[in-house]
């Protein structure tokens, strides 16, 4: 695997106590299988905990900075409408000729694809590779870091 395919800009929600949580837990696992994740959670840290030094257009032009940064995109596609920061991070990807991995931990159907992965067309035929989870790895966040993993190492 080339150098830059082991870094990972993580584009996914981060506005519940949830989605914080996994989303770290997530990096970690990534982390400890030698990928280096740029996670816009952390780089927020400091303006969300000190809403005085909240500055959106910083935040928006980091974003895209670390996108650039990574040149791989990981896009977290959950809920029954995927957040829609991450689908512009996941489009921004995609025009730039960065490849995206989509993933779904969402159990429930949907989308308008015949790829099945449970989301609209144009996400999914924006990823170059997708790893939907099976009901049944709901709880094995090591097996979707693998997934992960071997998908990039694919790339």
């Amino acid at each position: 695997m080339a150098d830059v395919k082991k870094r990972i800009y993580f584009a996914a929600p981060l506005f519940t106590q949830a989605e914080w949580m996994w989303n770290a837990r997530l990096a970690e696992e990534l982390r400890a299988r030698g990928i280096e994740v740029l996670l816009p959670q952390e780089t927020a840290a400091p303006m969300l905990n000190d809403p005085s030094k909240f500055d959106a257009q910083k935040l928006f032009e980091t974003n895209i900075e670390e996108i650039d940064k990574a040149k791989v995109v990981l896009a977290i596609f959950d809920q029954a409408d995927p957040d829609s920061g991450t689908c512009w991070e996941c489009g921004y990807a995609f025009k730039a000729g960065y490849p995206v991995i989509g993933l779904r931990t969402d159990i429930r159907g949907g989308g308008d694809d015949d790829k099945s992965r449970g989301v609209n067309l144009m996400l999914s035929r924006s990823c170059r590779v997708f790893v939907l989870v099976p009901l049944g790895k709901r709880e094995d966040l090591a097996w979707v870091a693998q997934q992960v993993f071997d998908k990039l190492s694919a790339l």
